[in-house]
């Protein structure tokens, strides 16, 4: 009989519980995303099959090379500093507490302002049969570009924006690389 091994752990993760994105200024977090949809981005290089008179006599597989991620986060509520560093613009602040926003200016047309690079980390909560958390998994993609947002709006519906973000990794460096850690960053 043949031994198969077990994996030495199995870690079920559920829940979109937060989001932070680090640039070089610090590290700005928020728990109102609903859902991070990821998808690889590739090259492939076709394979090369030789049939002759209908006889595969040799090939060469297909090839496919990871160069980054796309990223699709879903925001329940608008959030103007995490708009600002996907695609640049200003915010405006009350003259009287600036610590107010009254409103938001993206970059004009053909302006050099696209927003920063920043890394972005996705938790989502680990449990046990108890149903309680036991630790919480972090995914960490690198080198992060978010791309020029829309707005729509629906009677009755409140607004959940999606936020498109490319991550390509450096020379070297992986897409992404997960960690457990056993509590979230605290929002302050």
């Amino acid at each position: 009989m043949d031994v198969v091994k077990k994996s030495k752990q199995e870690m079920p993760t559920i829940d979109c519980c937060l989001v932070t994105i680090e640039t070089k200024d610090g590290e700005f977090g928020f728990d109102t995303a609903s859902a991070i949809g990821v998808e690889p981005q590739v090259e492939e290089q076709e394979a090369v099959k030789l049939v002759v008179k209908g006889i595969l006599r040799a090939q060469k597989p297909q090839e496919t090379t990871i160069t980054g991620t796309q990223i699709v986060l879903t925001d329940n509520v608008f959030n103007p500093e995490l708009v600002q560093i996907l695609q640049g613009g200003t915010i405006k602040y009350d003259e009287d507490d600036e610590t107010k926003i009254v409103g938001y200016t993206p970059p004009v047309i053909g302006s050099a302002d696209k927003g920063k690079i920043f890394k972005l980390n996705a938790y989502s909560a680990q449990y046990d049969t108890s149903g309680q958390i036991v630790k919480y998994e972090k995914i960490t993609y690198p080198n992060c570009k978010g791309v020029p947002v829309a707005f729509g709006a629906e009677d009755g519906v409140f607004r959940a924006s999606e936020y498109t973000i490319n991550s390509a990794p450096a020379k070297g460096e992986a897409p992404y690389d997960i960690n457990y850690v056993e509590a979230l960053p605290a929002l302050t």
